[in-house]
């Protein structure tokens, strides 16, 4: 058993998320506050000592870029105040989908985030469903990559949906699929999209037998849903019985909310890594915590335990 007492912080952008983890492990979130200067610094202070604790961060870095910030001033902070672990647990990690160099002169910003969150001083790093998997050898620390595939599975199979196929929404999220598929014993499909540019779908067919199934379309992620809702309403074209999607990140920007209530889709299921808008119609959506598997992934972390057993696949 570990010796070093555990306290669980948060940032601002991820207090809601942090206060479930917090009620599933049987502690409350730590006390912190941010000074906050009017030009726009911020200044991250915990207000109880965490001398010697291993200290667990949470806070998914969806944009403003702030939260990144944030999180990386909460890292150097408890270094600071002689934490002997901080531990950043961040559910949505920002920047992934640039994790290589697909185009000259670009950046890969995934690698650069692991370097800054590495030079602040972070021991580990709990994240869940990476855009690319490579993205856990960007960092030269631990990386414990949870996947919410034991959240979802559990749900789908209480929808005791006759006919299940799983679709996924483009060729690299084939992978992911299978996973399901050969899981759950349901046949894919696979969408195969030609992008105009980034965030608009030109063309898209699919691959699979669609007629008078109940297809899930699954992906790690939700941005503009521009994607998601073009595969939905041509699965149902092609005959269909219903189709839902099953995403871990809602990043839903700009006109996604929108384009999910206009589109084919009966469901939405994703998970609390990233808060819904309030402000939104959210009627289509069902939101499954992450907290208690974080929660328990922590408390293994913490007493050396393994966590291969946590996942499904």
């Amino acid at each position: 058993m570990a010796i070093h007492k555990l306290k669980i912080f948060a940032g601002r952008g991820s207090r809601y998320l942090a206060e479930k983890i917090a009620r599933s492990y049987g502690t409350e979130v730590g006390d912190s506050s941010v000074l906050e200067f009017s030009d726009g610094e911020f200044q991250p202070a915990y207000n109880e000592s965490i001398r010697g604790c291993t200290v667990f961060v949470v806070q998914s870095t969806f944009p403003p870029t702030d939260n990144l910030m944030e999180l990386m001033l909460m890292i150097d902070a408890a270094r600071r105040a002689s934490a002997y672990k901080v531990i950043a647990v961040i559910p949505y990690f920002g920047w992934a989908r640039q994790d290589r160099k697909d185009r000259p002169r670009v950046s890969i910003g995934a690698k650069l985030v692991a370097n800054i969150l590495r030079a602040s001083g972070v021991d580990r790093v709990m994240t869940m469903d990476l855009h690319a998997d490579q993205i856990q050898g960007f960092f030269d620390i631990p990386v414990d990559h949870l996947y919410a595939s034991g959240i979802f599975i559990p749900y789908i199979n209480s929808l005791q949906l006759e006919d299940l196929s799983f679709a996924a929404p483009d060729m690299g999220g084939a992978k992911r699929v299978n996973a399901y598929a050969q899981y759950i014993n349901a046949p894919m499909i696979v969408s195969h999209k030609q992008r105009e540019k980034a965030n608009v779908v030109g063309t898209m067919t699919a691959i699979g037998e669609v007629e008078g199934r109940n297809i899930i379309i699954l992906d790690d992620m939700i941005d503009t849903a521009g994607t998601i809702t073009k595969a939905a309403d041509m699965l149902m074209e092609k005959g269909a019985k219903s189709v839902r999607a099953a995403a871990t990140h809602p990043v839903l920007s700009g006109p996604a909310y929108d384009r999910i209530n206009r589109s084919s889709l009966q469901e939405v299921i994703v998970t609390d890594t990233i808060p819904l808008d309030c402000e939104q119609d959210t009627s289509k959506f069902t939101v499954l915590s992450v907290a208690d598997v974080f929660a328990d992934v922590m408390e293994r972390v913490h007493n050396y335990k393994e966590i291969s057993s946590r996942f499904i696949f």
